[in-house]
């Protein structure tokens, strides 16, 4: 009689513990694709909100507009205010937008601000002294206003005149264009002029899908031209 054929003790000790090794080599490779795929979005989802952020202040700064005793642009070293049309209709009057950067919970965001629509002149004067305060101290009723877009290490203006990037808190352009909080307060923000182009520079965190300095120019849309 012939005898029982089958698997010993240890081969099946043998083929279990093949099994779990391919099983933790299958997981850590399914875990892995999982992250790559994951981080892919991050960095996807941040770059469609860094586009939509410059999409908005390029329009912010086409969309300008002048008034009486109110600049439409200014900037005071922490805060660039803006007076421009509304996108929707010229009836329904003008706003306030306000772009800044600061520290929220230890981290730096960057910000932006805009006011209801504006139809008389004290709504507007109000509205442009609302815009510089809030930067610092926000009230409940304006964070109701703001926009949180990207975290922001730092960053940077400077204004296109006579044929020159320069300082926007130096009528001449002269000396240190680097703005600092140090050297932000030791000329005023409001100029006559306003300037041919924009230049912004974003320094955005190293713990972000996204890193490094980002430039963006913005020429007004009459010149033609960039700077």
């Amino acid at each position: 009689m012939p005898a029982a054929s089958g698997f010993t003790l240890i081969e099946l000790l043998v083929a279990i513990a093949l099994m779990a090794l391919m099983t933790v080599l299958a997981w850590r490779g399914l875990d892995g694709i999982a992250r790559s795929r994951e981080q892919l979005q991050q960095r996807a989802d941040e770059v469609q909100t860094l586009q939509a952020a410059l999409s908005q202040w390029g329009a912010d700064l086409d969309a300008l507009q002048s008034q009486p005793k109110v600049p439409a642009m200014d900037w005071d070293g922490r805060v660039l205010r803006l007076l421009r049309r509304s996108s929707a209709s010229s009836a329904d009057g003008l706003l306030v937008v306000a772009w800044s950067r600061r520290s929220i919970e230890g981290k730096g965001w960057w910000m932006r601000w805009q006011s209801p629509p504006l139809t008389t002149r004290s709504a507007l004067e109000q509205a442009w002294q609302k815009a510089a305060i809030w930067a610092q101290t926000p009230s409940e009723e304006d964070r109701l206003h703001e926009v949180r877009i990207v975290p922001l290490e730092q960053w940077q203006i400077y204004y296109y005149r006579s044929n020159a990037w320069t300082n926007p808190l130096s009528s001449a352009g002269a000396g240190d264009t680097t703005l600092t909080p140090q050297n932000a307060g030791l000329a005023s923000g409001s100029t006559s002029d306003q300037p041919d182009g924009v230049r912004l520079l974003l320094t955005l965190p190293g713990d972000q899908a996204v890193t490094g300095t980002i430039t963006r120019d913005w020429v007004r849309p009459v010149l033609g031209g960039s700077p």
